[in-house]
């Protein structure tokens, strides 16, 4: 499957457990996360795609990460959930994308770093942009509402870091959390008003 040519392009938002700002941007990532794990829900919204002849234009799919105390270190639990809106030929071309069997950044992540691959689900995706503002929920797995840590230059822009080794772009608008929830493939988390890290950018991904 690995041969197979495809291309991504979108959006994603992003909601970890570890302080704002996470220390895993800043050490690139070797310093120790906030807590004993980082738990990480990564969202993205297909703009643009394809895998082979299909189309993936507007579906959406989302990585549940945790990592121990350096993410560097590797032994991570990783799944991921893919729209359920997605066909029979979408779903199997994202499946194969999400679990890493693709190539790509997933492709990366799962072969470096993945020590427990606990599969993937099929669920509904709601995935909202709104100025600074981003939500996300997928029933039974998971939601998350972040907003984009505003400048005082009153830009109406987010504060941004760059030249990142993030695998969703190297620029990154920083964000903190409202609330981050997560009960699905074994894990839990639930976090509420603790101004937890975020981001979100543009993503392009492919083969």
């Amino acid at each position: 499957m690995a041969g197979q040519s495809w291309k991504i392009s979108g959006e994603y938002m992003e909601s970890c457990n570890c302080d704002y700002l996470c220390p895993c941007i800043y050490t690139n990532p070797q310093g120790p996360v906030t807590f004993d794990q980082c738990t990480a829900l990564l969202i993205f919204r297909v703009d643009e795609g394809t895998y082979e002849n299909a189309r993936l234009d507007g579906l959406k799919f989302a990585l549940v990460i945790q990592s121990g105390k350096v993410m560097a270190d590797g032994d991570w639990i990783f799944a991921g959930v893919i729209d359920e809106a997605a066909n029979a030929d979408q779903r199997q071309a994202l499946t194969t994308i999400v679990s890493g069997e693709a190539g790509g950044i997933p492709g990366l992540i799962r072969d470096n770093l993945v020590s427990d691959f606990r599969g993937v689900e099929y669920r509904s995706i709601e995935f909202v942009m709104d100025g600074l503002k981003r939500r996300v929920s997928i029933p039974g797995v998971l939601s998350f509402e972040i907003e984009g840590v505003a400048s005082r230059n009153q830009s109406g822009e987010p504060f941004y870091v760059d030249n990142t080794a993030h695998p969703a772009n190297t620029r990154l608008a920083l964000a903190r959390s409202a609330e981050t929830h997560l009960h699905a493939f074994g894990l839990d988390l639930d976090m509420s008003g603790q101004g937890n890290n975020g981001h979100f950018a543009p993503f392009s991904w492919g083969s």
